[in-house]
């Protein structure tokens, strides 16, 4: 049998009050409504998507046990397309009812991470252009124009030892992958 390189396909959260969530969710974030429906169970159904190869990337499902003290989600990560949009989850998450917010530079990724209104852990990020060893993380400011961020990002990720080009550190990777299939 050969090696698996699974990637994650989609998200399913608990939730108390389903309708708050589909309505964070596409205003936040702008996924769609996909399908709807009833589960094993009898659990309602809501399945959402931001892209059309994918019929579903995040679930809301009824039903989410009252708070034991532990929220089994660490934390669920989407992917936007530029700054401008990560500006823009930012405020609008902050417009929703989210809390917690944290922007942070992780060197090979700009992020913000937030609580949504149910407590559950969301980032929102996208990549640059560098690598640097991981776990790797200091905050930025996300209101500075995109040049600058840049900049700042690839003088900060140029004083670690680890730094790399990013298309650098992929070829490595798809080397590892080849040699592990």
């Amino acid at each position: 049998m050969g090696t698996i390189h699974a990637r994650l396909a989609h998200v399913g959260v608990y939730a108390h009050d389903k309708p708050l969530l589909e309505n964070f969710y596409t205003t936040v974030l702008g996924l769609l409504i996909t399908d709807k429906g009833e589960g094993r169970g009898g659990v309602e159904l809501t399945f959402m998507s931001s892209s059309p190869e994918n019929h579903h990337q995040f679930v809301l499902v009824s039903g989410r046990p009252e708070p034991s003290g532990f929220n089994p989600i660490n934390q669920i990560s989407f992917m936007v397309d530029s700054l401008s949009q990560l500006r823009d989850v930012h405020n609008r998450a902050l417009e929703n009812g989210a809390t917690g917010m944290r922007v942070t530079c992780h060197g090979n990724a700009w992020s913000c991470y937030f609580q949504d209104p149910e407590g559950n852990t969301v980032e929102a990020y996208l990549d640059t252009p560098f690598h640097v060893p991981q776990p790797h993380g200091v905050p930025f400011d996300l209101a500075a124009p995109d040049d600058e961020i840049l900049r700042w990002t690839e003088d900060h990720c140029r004083a670690d030892p680890g730094f790399m080009m990013m298309d650098a550190y992929q070829a490595k990777m798809r080397v590892k992958l080849a040699r592990s299939a």
